[in-house]
């Protein structure tokens, strides 16, 4: 049971329904995610804004969605497990790239890297070794790449506490954790 309810996407302050009328107009539907955070138009407007810069980088939507997958199963965190498997579905991730992004590894030596650098993240709360980063580079990835999973890691951090804290009522296909 949710502890934050949501809120409705009509007869709300402006400044919320201008942000619901965005994600609406982008996702045809506003997630209840977006409608609990919604509780601050200031909290909701600051992951809207960071959710759309970080999507111009240079991450695919494959590692983007695999990041989420990754730190959402960290974090235990039912809402974004089951957006995160529908969102990565979509993005082109079948269920086996699924599951390892959700248990921090891939089949692909370069999503590989990029997982198990998430995984050394969260573990060390970012103080990781020389040899995590030289590892994450030798595959390719550059500083801005290191720049940019962070700023995802925190993007994931930011939505797992919250809809951990609210107990956001889950309105995707849900999905059973792993660490279960």
């Amino acid at each position: 049971m949710s502890r934050i309810n949501t809120l409705p996407t009509e007869n709300v302050p402006s400044d919320t329904k201008k942000l619901f009328d965005q994600v609406h107009a982008k996702l045809g539907r506003v997630p209840n995610l977006m409608q609990t955070l919604g509780h601050s138009p200031s909290a909701l407007r600051g992951y809207l804004s960071l959710n759309e810069s970080l999507s111009h980088g240079t991450l695919t939507a494959k590692d983007r969605e695999r990041i989420a997958l990754a730190v959402a199963e960290h974090n235990g965190c039912d809402y974004c497990l089951a957006a995160h498997s529908a969102i990565g579905k979509m993005v082109g991730l079948n269920p086996n790239q699924i599951a390892e992004s959700r248990n921090g590894y891939a089949s692909d030596s370069k999503a590989d890297a990029l997982l198990r650098f998430v995984q050394r993240v969260l573990a060390s709360n970012g103080q990781i070794d020389d040899l995590d980063l030289e590892q994450f580079r030798a595959e390719g990835y550059s500083d801005g790449d290191v720049a940019e999973v962070i700023a995802h890691i925190s993007l994931s951090v930011l939505t797992n506490f919250f809809n951990n804290v609210a107990k956001t009522e889950v309105d995707f296909p849900e999905v059973e954790p792993i660490a279960a």
